[in-house]
């Protein structure tokens, strides 16, 4: 299991400028574009609610800065009342063909190249719309842009370059390709440009090191194939998954309209330090009343240590079921994590966005990884929150830091800053100790993780002894 940790935020001076230092988040969007948005920021409708004087009697400056920054925030939104796709048409993307058309487009298709389960995860997000406003992988040109500036060549903001690999030395540009995996045909390919990429200079730029210490570098160097393609996409059909992944349009059907919308990104199992961050961060003072927050887990591919996709599901059903809270949307992302820190910060973002969140919630060292050889940390412990507020208002968002949570005998979970204040008890169980208890059968303190949660971890446990 990998060692649990809980997000923390050292200074307030980052969560005041964090909210309260930039403008209120805008998103330019084209003429052409005009019938897709509504005409004025925000709907009357939308205008933000009263903060309530619980909240506001928290009394510091910087919850009084914050509350008048929410009272001028305004966020584009679409005619629906909801999160603009990104791109300059905010339109959301869906590359899925008609099925009336599939057999011509498989029968128009020369060669056949089978997905590994990175790339399948990434046609998924493609045909969906997760990754709008790209039609199909990056050709040569995008990204080399978005490798050098974390950009496309239109000026568009991308955090990580989408692209298809192969070892294949038969596929060519002009080729039309049947994208298949595990025995299903996902989609089609109109392959438009092919190359070698500099995986060294695309490791250092995206990752911020070209060491194999890193795991992503290992994954480009290791696991991707001699040759990029790049090009559009036609869908046929999703992967078959144990665990259901909900099309970003499906998800917006299900959100409030003229709300706002908190991403909590995780790819661990949530234990209740975990609860208490995404709960509280719907009170935050840059969140208005009676936002909702999406819980919206990874379930791809991710460290080799990680616990598996499926048993992660299984947790975070068993949890959505047992806390039962109406200000909690639950669905679960097929992504494949790169653990790229702060550039990983601008693409999950960028994703959620996709989704209708407008707001991100991030925490201390967000999709970090360490030296598999030193075992330090490869980003600073705000470098993806210094990167995602720098970005904030361009994407149309706001970011919620994560608060240091602890618990304590006295008063239970409460922020770290009042545990010392008040020399209050707290209580800490590390990663290792956990993972110790879990498969040594001993109690987990209830204030530490969810039952429901033990449970389905222990009988992972006890299925791999088997």
């Amino acid at each position: 299991f990998a060692t649990y940790k809980m997000a923390v935020l050292s200074s307030k001076q980052v969560q005041v400028r964090s909210v309260a230092s930039r403008p209120a988040p805008m998103v330019v969007v084209p003429l052409a574009a005009a019938r897709h948005v509504s005409r004025s920021p925000v709907p009357a409708a939308a205008a933000p609610a009263p903060v309530s004087a619980a909240r506001v009697s928290r009394g510091s400056r910087r919850t009084t800065v914050c509350v008048a920054a929410t009272a001028a925030q305004m966020f584009k939104t679409t005619t629906e009342g909801l999160q603009v796709p990104h791109g300059p048409e905010a339109k959301l993307v869906n590359l899925m063909a008609p099925p009336d058309q599939h057999a011509a487009l498989v029968a128009g298709c020369t060669k056949r190249i089978e997905l590994s389960d990175r790339n399948a995860c990434d046609v998924e997000l493609l045909c969906v719309g997760a990754f709008s406003p790209l039609e199909g992988f990056m050709e040569k040109e995008e990204y080399d842009s978005v490798v050098a500036n974390m950009r496309m060549t239109n000026g568009l903001l991308f955090g990580l370059p989408i692209i298809l690999d192969t070892d294949s030395e038969d596929v060519a540009p002009g080729d039309n390709v049947v994208l298949s995996y595990q025995g299903q045909d996902l989609a089609v390919m109109t392959v438009t440009s092919k190359w070698v990429p500099n995986k060294p200079l695309e490791c250092l730029k995206c990752y911020g090191t070209s060491s194999l210490e890193h795991p992503a570098v290992q994954m480009v160097a290791m696991e991707r194939g001699k040759y990029y393609l790049g090009g559009p996409i036609k869908g046929l059909t999703l992967p078959t998954r144990v665990f259901p992944c909900a099309t970003p349009a499906e998800v917006r059907s299900t959100l409030p309209t003229n709300q706002d919308v908190l991403a909590f990104q995780c790819r661990n199992p949530i234990h209740k330090a975990h609860y208490e961050l995404f709960i509280r961060a719907l009170d935050a003072p840059n969140v208005r009343n009676g936002a909702v927050c999406l819980v919206h887990p990874t379930c791809g591919p991710t460290q080799d240590d990680d616990i598996p996709g499926v048993v992660r599901f299984r947790t975070y059903e068993v949890l959505k079921e047992e806390t039962a809270n109406p200000r909690l949307r639950w669905a679960y992302l097929p992504y494949s994590m790169h653990m790229a820190g702060p550039r990983e910060a601008i693409q999950h973002m960028i994703i959620r966005k996709n989704y209708g969140c407008t707001h991100f919630i991030i925490g201390r060292d967000m999709a970090g990884c360490k030296s598999s050889l030193s075992g330090k940390d490869f980003y600073g412990a705000y470098d993806a929150q210094e990167l995602a507020n720098q970005h904030a208002t361009e994407l149309n968002m706001q970011t919620v830091p994560s608060l240091n949570i602890a618990y304590t005998e006295e008063r239970g979970y409460v922020t770290a800053d009042v545990a010392k204040a008040e020399n209050l008890h707290v209580l800490n169980l590390s990663g290792t100790k956990f993972r110790q208890m879990l498969r040594a059968g001993g109690d987990i303190p209830e204030w530490f993780a969810f039952k429901s949660v033990v449970a389905v971890l222990r009988e992972q446990i006890l299925s791999e002894s088997n």
